[in-house]
């Protein structure tokens, strides 16, 4: 199976362009993963916990490059002025906000200079509040944290006191050169930072259109129940995959493996129907998810069946 670093290049993914896909480099891609990506300390009043922060994601993506169709030659980018076509050099170049359409203001290293936040090296924890007061959308990004030098027994304090008081820290960190909004959170027998957005970030609910119809009708909501119930199952998170990306990549496997020749197409899934009638979709996937939880019994029940079959044939050869 072909798997992609995550620092490798731009995805593009559009039609009519060949892909290139380099090999991963798996004894990099784990001493990546051993690395902190910033060391510092936890502070709150006048404790102060020494920590490291690594990343708790490892998002395993497939990225392409543009090639020109002829040669396989990968395509780059220059920087080019819009208004004459001609490419400007690095040294030419200074950074503007569009206030207007065409409307420029320039931006000096010493403008971003003056509102440069200080890389403290601390996650400095301001509240602590109960966390299902937070909204669980603020939360997207997890750090574990891991002890530093020294830190062991304040950290486990820490992480004894938040989940005995069922309480989330709410801190600022700054990690490369950016303030970040964060949670520091128990999670098992450690402790995790959880980057957030900040509240302002988030659009309001009522910003988008919701349905404007009557609630369902007590027979609907039964059988919508009975659904759910019929599909309940305890979390397995092994699971789940991204379905999508293996089958990519064994796409590109097999164009690797028979020289760049064209991979056979796979099977095209049926587009599901518009549903009009929900009654009798909720009736029919009632029926198909019972059916299904039927056939799984008797398929059990077979191989037993067998073997008793078997058995009295053999028990009338013995009789004759």
């Amino acid at each position: 199976m072909v798997s992609i670093p995550s620092h490798a290049s731009t995805p593009v993914d559009a039609p009519g362009h060949p892909i290139a896909l380099p090999r991963a480099n798996f004894l990099a891609r784990l001493i990546a993963m051993s690395r902190a990506i910033w060391k510092g300390a936890i502070t709150f009043g006048l404790v102060n916990i020494p920590v490291g922060l690594y990343p708790a994601i490892r998002r395993e993506e497939l990225k392409f490059r543009l090639l020109r169709g002829s040669d396989l030659s990968p395509v780059n980018y220059k920087r080019v002025a819009e208004a004459d076509g001609k490419e400007v050099p690095w040294d030419q170049i200074v950074k503007g906000y569009e206030y207007e359409k065409g409307k420029f203001v320039v931006l000096k290293d010493e403008d971003f200079a003056r509102v440069d936040i200080e890389a403290t090296q601390t996650v400095d924890i301001l509240n602590f509040v109960k966390i299902d007061e937070v909204n669980p959308v603020l939360f997207y990004k997890p750090y574990y944290m891991e002890a530093a030098k020294g830190g062991d027994r304040a950290y486990v304090l820490l992480r004894e006191a938040l989940e005995t008081s069922g309480k989330i820290a709410i801190a600022k960190v700054v990690i490369r050169t950016r303030q970040h909004l964060a949670a520091v959170k128990p999670q098992k027998d450690g402790l995790m930072l959880e980057l957030m957005h900040f509240p302002d970030e988030i659009l309001d609910v009522s910003e988008f259109k919701t349905p404007n119809v009557k609630g369902p009708g007590k027979p609907e909501l039964k059988m919508a129940l009975q659904l759910i119930e019929s599909m309940t199952e305890p979390w397995k998170p092994e699971q789940y995959t991204d379905e999508y990306r293996d089958a990519l990549a064994k796409v590109i496997e097999a164009k690797i493996e028979k020289g760049g020749a064209p991979a056979p197409r796979t099977a095209k899934h049926r587009a599901p129907a518009n549903v009009i009638d929900l009654v009798s979709v909720l009736q029919k996937s009632i029926a198909e998810t019972s059916g299904s939880s039927g056939s799984k019994k008797s398929a059990r029940r077979k191989p037993a069946a067998k073997r008793a079959a078997a058995k009295k044939k053999t028990t009338r050869r013995k009789a004759a």
